[in-house]
């Protein structure tokens, strides 16, 4: 039976963004004592920047943290019978989490492994789907920018065929605005032919 209760719904939502908040590149980097990777390489704190600072090991690390900061919340909020537009909020509380978080000064990452954990949680389907775009564009030109936006602005299309619901389709297509806007200086630069590819290892 869905539950609906409006107080709960905010607690839950209270609970993602304090657990979206909690910047796994920033921790990854301190335990492995790694440059701040706010203030290193791209200065952002996610997967390919530490992944350029720290190597693979640190960047597994990073992708693997940021990817269940998105699905857990979102998967509990799901089984315990919040109805679309509850755990929908409980999505966009974490993501929110993650690119402003409480305790790094709002200073977070662009969200792509956390909506891919979001992605997950609302369908596998969809998560996965995204997932194979970002790697076929990635093989294709090791720029993960470049796929990141290209998995992103497919995804709306995808959860158009694989959510039923209302309130998630708009979810993915505002979280795909937000993504696109966190990459804006990448875009800029994509379009200027000056971002970096990631070198086969």
């Amino acid at each position: 039976m869905p539950i609906h209760s409006p107080w709960l719904i905010v607690v839950w939502c209270l609970a993602a963004y304090l657990l979206g908040s909690l910047a796994t590149a920033i921790f990854v980097s301190r335990a492995l004592r790694l440059p701040d990777p706010r203030r290193a390489g791209s200065n952002n704190p996610g997967a390919t920047n530490v992944l350029r600072l720290g190597g693979k090991k640190a960047a597994a690390l990073t992708l693997l943290g940021d990817l269940l900061k998105g699905l857990l919340p979102v998967l509990a909020a799901r089984l315990v019978g919040f109805p679309a537009w509850g755990f929908a909020l409980v999505a966009l509380a974490t993501f929110l989490g993650h690119l402003y978080p409480l305790y790094f000064r709002f200073r977070g990452g662009k969200g792509v492994a956390t909506t891919l954990g979001i992605l997950l949680a609302l369908s596998p389907y969809l998560g996965l789907a995204s997932l194979a775009v970002w790697l076929l564009v990635f093989a294709a030109s090791r720029v993960s920018s470049l796929a990141a936006l290209v998995a992103t602005l497919s995804t709306p299309i995808f959860a158009w065929f694989l959510l039923p619901q209302e309130s998630l389709r708009l979810l993915v297509i505002v979280l795909a605005l937000w993504v696109l806007w966190r990459h804006r200086s990448n875009i800029r630069r994509l379009l200027g032919g000056k971002e970096a590819a990631l070198r086969k290892s």
